[in-house]
């Protein structure tokens, strides 16, 4: 188990028994790097063998919660480096990322500003409670990357907001503020940027001072109706999936365009 201490894109803060869990990239918009995601499966293990802390904040540090992949990292064509499993192992630490994340034993508040793009929209999904700033920014560009919404993002946002929705928001890969988030019931609630975290920590103390077990026991059965779903069945394919729709040119004609557009902004 990696002590909190030696992440390198995280920070980890402790108040009682309230955790943070910080997403600690801001020159790059904590931009979700290879190593930030796996540093995230790894920091939602130390927290679970925390057992006083009972309620866990995911937030980011700096003017965004987080601004999805990181394309300077990702940036080039497909290429057929490494072996088979190694490859399989890359395009499936999203997906066990946000099963880490959503399956902590904690309580988890994602406190959310600037802008929750991709992968990070997913991260959000991926907690218990979504409090977001006023102007928040969100969009799921992944088609317009050349790529399907991986990390069980679908079966999430089908339990979240009915099929017609997710549709819409992920074939357009449309932005979309807070104000239609929240009316899609992505949000739970949105506040001022000035408000944003001490209604997190008012949210935080509050859910604190309540039983631990019930609490517990209501986030596992919300979760085993999600997968129910649909989500455990996708997870194992998703990576298998994405590998293959790497290799398509028309496919990558469309990420490269992105990166190039996203670059230059």
């Amino acid at each position: 188990m990696i002590p909190p201490d030696h992440f390198k894109t995280l920070h980890i803060d402790i108040k009682e028994t309230i955790g943070y869990l910080i997403l600690n990239r801001p020159d790059r918009l904590n931009a979700l790097s290879p190593e930030m995601l796996q540093e995230l499966v790894e920091a939602a293990r130390w927290f679970d063998q925390q057992p006083n802390i009972r309620i866990v904040v995911l937030k980011g540090n700096g003017r965004a919660f987080s601004a999805g992949a990181d394309l300077k990292a990702a940036a080039g064509p497909f290429e057929e480096t490494g072996n088979w499993v190694s490859r399989r192992e890359q395009t499936q630490i999203g997906h066990r990322m946000t099963s880490a994340i959503a399956g902590m034993r904690a309580i988890t508040i994602a406190q959310v500003h600037g802008y929750a793009i991709g992968g990070a929209f997913l991260l959000m999904l991926a907690c218990d409670f979504r409090i977001a700033a006023e102007g928040t920014i969100f969009s799921i560009p992944e088609i317009d990357l050349g790529i399907p919404l991986t990390w069980g993002g679908i079966p999430r946002l089908v339990a979240e907001i009915g099929p017609a929705k997710t549709k819409e928001l992920v074939m357009t890969c449309r932005r979309f503020d807070a104000v239609e988030a929240e009316s899609l019931r992505i949000l739970n609630r949105i506040v001022s940027l000035q408000a944003l975290e001490s209604t997190c920590l008012s949210l935080a103390k509050d859910l604190a001072a309540k039983p631990v077990v019930p609490l517990q026991m209501t986030k596992e059965q919300v979760h085993a109706v999600t997968k129910q779903m649909g989500e455990a069945y996708l997870a194992a394919a998703e990576g298998d999936m994405l590998l293959s729709v790497l290799r398509d040119p028309e496919s990558q004609r469309a990420a490269e365009a992105y990166r190039k557009k996203s670059l230059k902004g």
